[in-house]
C-alpha cells in the first residue's frame, strides 16, 4: 500500500476582518473616493452612449437642482416625499419586518383620498374634504399595511411577498376604478380642484409637514418604550418575549404606524400634489424609500442626506437629457444605481478590512493583488496627505479669523480710551504685546501639531499597508 502524502492546506487568500474603529478622516475619504468613482464611470458610460463630456455631465447635476428656485423647490418636494415614505418604512425595518408595500399602502390612501373628494366636492366645503380625506387616507394606508402584519403575527408568514402581493393588489384597484371613473379615454381619475391642502410658498407647507414627521419619528425611536420594544422585538422575538413584551401587539402596532405614515403620504399626493390619481401615482417611489433606509443605516436623520443624493441625481439625469436632446430616460436609473452601488460599496470597505494571505517575504501571495498593492500604497498615502493639508489649511483659517476678533476688540478698546491718560495707552500697549505673544504661541502650537498629525497618519497608513 502506497502512503499517500497530504499536502498542507493553505489558508484562504481573502478573508474578511469587521474593523473595530474608524477614523472620521477616513470614513470621509471612503466616501469621497466612492462618489469620485461613481462620477469617472457614470461620465464614461454617458460619453459612450450619448457623446457627453463630464464638464456637462457636472453642470447639468448642478442646474437640475439649483438651477432655478423653481427647480430648487421641485427637489425639496421630492426630498420631502421620497422622505416621508422611508419614514413609514423605517419603524418596520427596524423590527426586522421587512415591509416593501409602501407603494400600494400610499397608493390605496391616495385613492381613498380622492374617492371623498370624488363624491363629496358638490356638497361640502374645502375643510371638511381636507379633514375627511386625510382620516380616509391614513386609515386606508393602516388597513393595507395591518393585513399582512396580523398575518405575520398570528401565521409566521412571509412579509416580504405579502406586502409585495398587496402592491399589485392596490394598482388593480386603482385600474378599476379609472375604468369606471375616467373621462375622455385617459388613464387618469377626473382632475379635482377642491379640498386642496394649501401649499405656502411653493411646496413649503410639504417640507415643513415632513421635517415635522421626521423629528416625530426619531423620538418615537429613540426615546419612547414602544420604539425600545420594536428594536427588542427586531434583535430577538424570543429575548422580547422573555422580557414580557407581547410581539404580536408590537408588529401589529408598528405596522399601524408605518400605514398611518403611507397614509399621509397619500393624502400629500391626492389634495396637495396631483388632484389626480393614477396607477403611477408612486411611479416606485416605495422601493426607492427601502434603499433609503438602508444607506442611512436607519437614522431618521441621515435620511435626509441620502434622499437628497438620490433625489439629486434623479433630477441632475433628467436635465442632462434635455440638455442632450435624449428621449430614453432609462440612463437616470443607470446613472442613479451606479452611485448607490458605489456607495454601499465604500460603506462595506468602512466597515470591514480584507485581509490577504502573505507569503514569507511579507508579499501578498499572488501576483495580480500584489502587483495592485504597489499601486494602492502610495495613492493611500496621497490621498492622506491631501487630507491632512486641508483640514490644517482650515485650522489656519479659523486661527486668523480668531485673531482678528482679538484685534477688533483691542482696536475698540483704543477708541474708547483716547480721552483717558497716558498710564491707560501704555497699558493697552502692553496688552496688545501680550496679544500677539500669545497669537505667534498658539500659531506656532497649531503647526507643531498638525506637523505631528500627518506624521502619525503617515506612519498609521505604512503600518496598515504592512
Amino acid at each position: 500500500m502506497e502512503k499517500t502524502i497530504s499536502k498542507p492546506k493553505k489558508d484562504p487568500l481573502i478573508h474578511i476582518a469587521k474593523k473595530d474603529t474608524i477614523t472620521t478622516g477616513k470614513l470621509i475619504g471612503i466616501k469621497a473616493i466612492a462618489l469620485l468613482l461613481a462620477f469617472i464611470i457614470s461620465s464614461i458610460i454617458l460619453g459612450i452612449s450619448e457623446g457627453c463630456d463630464p464638464f456637462t455631465f457636472l453642470i447639468s447635476l448642478i442646474n437640475g437642482s439649483f438651477g432655478t428656485s423653481l427647480s430648487f423647490w421641485i427637489l425639496l418636494k421630492d426630498l420631502a416625499i421620497l422622505l416621508g415614505l422611508g419614514l413609514a418604512l423605517l419603524p418596520a425595518f427596524k423590527m426586522k419586518f421587512w415591509n416593501v408595500g409602501a407603494d400600494g399602502q400610499a397608493l390605496i390612501a391616495a385613492l381613498a383620498a380622492y374617492t371623498v373628494l370624488y363624491f363629496g366636492h358638490d356638497s361640502m366645503g374645502n375643510f371638511a374634504l381636507v379633514i375627511l380625506s386625510l382620516l380616509a387616507a391614513i386609515v386606508a394606508g393602516i388597513v393595507w399595511a395591518v393585513i399582512p402584519a396580523i398575518f405575520k403575527a398570528f401565521w409566521n408568514t412571509n412579509e416580504t411577498l405579502f406586502t409585495l402581493m398587496m402592491n399589485y393588489i392596490a394598482i388593480q384597484i386603482v385600474a378599476i376604478f379609472i375604468n369606471k371613473y375616467a373621462t375622455g379615454g385617459s388613464n387618469t381619475l377626473p382632475y379635482i380642484s377642491e379640498g386642496s391642502l394649501g401649499m405656502i410658498y411653493n411646496y413649503l407647507t410639504i417640507v415643513i409637514i415632513i421635517a415635522l414627521l421626521t423629528a416625530a419619528v426619531s423620538i418615537y425611536i429613540k426615546h419612547t418604550k414602544h420604539g425600545f420594544e420594536l428594536s427588542l422585538v427586531g434583535d430577538s422575538f424570543n429575548t422580547a418575549k422573555y422580557a414580557g413584551i407581547n410581539v404580536k401587539k408590537v408588529i401589529i402596532r408598528t405596522l399601524i404606524l408605518s400605514g398611518a405614515i403611507c397614509g399621509l403620504i397619500g393624502f400629500i399626493l391626492t389634495n396637495g400634489l396631483n388632484h389626480v390619481v393614477n396607477t403611477n401615482t408612486l411611479g416606485g417611489k416605495g422601493f426607492t424609500a427601502i434603499i433609503i433606509v438602508w444607506l442611512a443605516n436607519f437614522n431618521p436623520y441621515f435620511m435626509i442626506l441620502t434622499s437628497f443624493m438620490v433625489v439629486f441625481l434623479q433630477r441632475g439625469s433628467a436635465e442632462l437629457l434635455m440638455e442632450i436632446g435624449v428621449t430614453n430616460d432609462s440612463i437616470t436609473s443607470i446613472i442613479t444605481s451606479i452611485f448607490i452601488f458605489f456607495i454601499i460599496g465604500c460603506t462595506f470597505f468602512s466597515r470591514y478590512n480584507l485581509i490577504f494571505r502573505r507569503n514569507e517575504e511579507g508579499k501578498i501571495d499572488n501576483k495580480f493583488l500584489a502587483f495592485c498593492e504597489k499601486i494602492a500604497i502610495p495613492v493611500s498615502k496621497f490621498f492622506t496627505v491631501i487630507y491632512v493639508n486641508v483640514t490644517n489649511f482650515f485650522k489656519k483659517i479659523i486661527n486668523k479669523i480668531s485673531k482678528k476678533e482679538k484685534f477688533e476688540i483691542i482696536d475698540l478698546k483704543k477708541n474708547k480710551g483716547e480721552s483717558d491718560t497716558s498710564s491707560n495707552s501704555t497699558e493697552e500697549k502692553v496688552l496688545e504685546v501680550k496679544e500677539t505673544e500669545t497669537d505667534k504661541a498658539i500659531d506656532t502650537k497649531v503647526n507643531e501639531e498638525s506637523n505631528n498629525e500627518t506624521l502619525e497618519q503617515v506612519e498609521t497608513t505604512n503600518k496598515e499597508d504592512e
